[in-house]
């Protein structure tokens, strides 16, 4: 169960991340907008693109999967919780992050 539950969190991730930098205009919406009075759209983005790529990449490296779980469940409360206004695109990052919270209830003790 733990490798379904990280296959499934990298591949989210890892889509999210790649498609970023492929398909930048799609993604920069979903973008808070206080993060433009901070740095460029852009650079916010792709940054977190990597981030994003960096974590699925670490799920699937099978190292230290209890605190990938963690950042996997903060990262998905950081993208619910400020978007909670618009639910009905965000709804299913709710059942991510359960699969999240369930990879670090599974891997607490390894």
């Amino acid at each position: 169960s733990s490798f379904l539950l990280r296959v499934a969190l990298a591949s989210v991730f890892l889509y999210a991340g790649i498609d970023s930098f492929l398909e930048p205009d799609m993604w920069i919406g979903f973008l808070p907008p206080w993060t433009a009075k901070i740095l460029p759209a852009r650079a916010v983005l792709f940054g977190f693109a990597f981030y994003e790529t960096v974590l699925a990449l670490w799920l699937l490296a099978n190292k230290k999967i209890f605190y990938a779980a963690c950042l996997s469940t903060l990262t998905l409360l950081a993208i619910i919780i400020p978007n909670l206004g618009i639910f009905s695109v965000v709804f299913r990052d709710v059942a991510i992050l359960f699969s999240a919270l369930a990879l670090a209830v599974l891997s607490y003790k390894s």
